[in-house]
């Protein structure tokens, strides 16, 4: 079956850096595109960014555009978010998500058939 594991989040000040990382499996992760999500305490979840399934095309938030950077590596199924000038604001949960690209190119930040478990970041002030 299909999996998706984050990795790399934990505790920052703000202003630092984290990397996030997202290995799948169970599936052909370059024919799907893929997405970041991220979901604050008592918030609603929201898109922070998606990748094409070739990695030619990204798409951000406002929150993450000129901070936050998404990329992939096919050969290795995983899935990358660089996030800079970390902000408190920045505190949540954070998901990786898979779309078929077939479904992905009409609707990159709609709903995705496939999630990981998330991994937590908390940015301290």
């Amino acid at each position: 079956q299909v999996q998706m594991v984050e990795s790399g989040g934990g505790l920052v000040q703000a202003g630092g850096s984290l990397r996030l990382s997202c290995a799948a499996s169970g599936l052909t992760f370059s024919s799907f595109g893929m997405g970041w999500f991220r979901q604050a305490p008592g918030k609603e979840r929201e898109f922070v960014g998606a990748i094409s399934w070739n990695g030619d095309y990204t798409l951000y938030a406002d929150s993450a555009k000129g901070r936050f950077t998404i990329s992939r590596d096919n050969a290795k199924n995983t899935l990358y978010l660089q996030m800079n000038r970390l902000e408190p604001e920045d505190t949540a949960v954070y998901y990786c998500a898979a779309k078929w690209y077939g479904r992905w190119v009409k609707d990159p930040n709609g709903i995705y058939e496939y999630w990981g478990q998330g991994t937590q970041v908390t940015v301290s002030s």
